[in-house]
């Protein structure tokens, strides 16, 4: 059976799925500031108040959550990708947060209680520096996780930034520097590969793992292809299916991009709103659930592979 459900439209501006057992599935609220479980009726919950601007969602083994915590933004209707004709009027971040929390990672546990639990890193160089834009977040086998930072844009300045990996107890390294606005992060079924997903670039970087947080070699594996109105596009979340496939929330054209484990494009699945932000699969790996920033959706897409459409 396939079908493409909504779940809620009273989102705002949803990011980063977790599908939990029971059926029910968390999101981070972006422009809200909480972290929100919306059941299999469509209802919703708060399960906390985290403030600034949650972005990357991951849960631990022992059931707490790791936020990533990209201080804020102010939201409202703008131009995508560029203002001139051709773009797209959107709901998205327009501007800088008026009371901006320090980026970091949080830490939510069981009674829903919010702590800070890093806002700094240990650089490749051995500098410890400041996290600057937390993005996305995945979580191994072991209770460890490597979190993106996205970086900012000031002026004609972008901050340069990696992937890190972390643990409650320890904080967090730099495993990989330079990359060009890592966004979404996941790991392969068997944990020997983490694969990165850059906005800009497009371009999913497939990195080899000899234990938690040891980066063996990297290589680009593949490039998402542009669309939407004005032919461009981007890289958002990733998640990876049981059978090795990777699926990506593409920017501008709207919708996901699947590409098997060898790089190669399987197809893509359309969707009506060009910030397609993230994605993760139920525990069955049938279902797709999807966030759709701009109008506040969580959509299910049961049976998804059936509905890739060719390349």
């Amino acid at each position: 059976m396939t079908e493409i459900r909504c779940l809620t439209d009273a989102l705002k501006f949803p990011e980063s799925p977790v599908a939990e057992r029971e059926g029910s599935v968390l999101v981070s609220e972006m422009a809200a500031g909480r972290i929100t479980r919306v059941h299999r009726d469509g209802t919703t919950e708060t399960v906390a108040e985290v403030g600034g601007g949650p972005n990357g969602l991951g849960r631990l083994p022992d059931g707490r959550s790791v936020v990533c915590q990209n201080g804020g933004s102010s939201f409202g209707t703008g131009w995508w990708p560029y203002d001139f004709d051709g773009a797209e009027s959107v709901y998205r971040p327009v501007g800088p947060a008026e009371s901006p929390l320090t980026p970091q990672l949080q830490l939510i546990e069981a009674d829903g209680s919010v702590r800070t639990l890093a806002t700094e890193f240990v650089a490749r160089s051995g500098r410890i520096l400041p996290l600057v834009r937390p993005s996305d977040i995945c979580v191994d086998a072991d209770g460890g996780f490597y979190v993106t930072d996205g970086g900012t844009t000031a002026d004609r300045q972008r901050a340069m930034t990696g992937l890190l990996y972390g643990t409650v107890e320890e904080g967090l390294r730099e495993v990989v520097y330079p990359l060009e606005m890592p966004n979404g992060v996941a790991l392969a079924p068997d944990g020997t590969r983490v694969y990165v997903a850059e906005t800009r670039t497009r371009r999913v970087w497939e990195f080899t793992l000899t234990g938690p947080g040891q980066i063996a070699g990297g290589r680009g594996l593949a490039t998402v292809p542009s669309g939407g109105p004005l032919n461009i596009g981007g890289a958002d979340g990733l998640c990876v299916a049981d059978d090795g496939t990777i699926v990506v929330a593409t920017l501008g054209a709207g919708g996901v991009t699947a590409f098997s484990a060898a790089g190669e494009l399987l197809g893509a699945i359309p969707l009506d709103d060009p910030m397609t932000t993230n994605m993760t699969l139920d525990a069955t790996g049938e279902t797709l659930f999807v966030t759709l920033a701009s109008s506040g959706r969580l959509v299910a897409i049961d049976g998804w592979r059936a509905l890739l459409a060719s390349p």
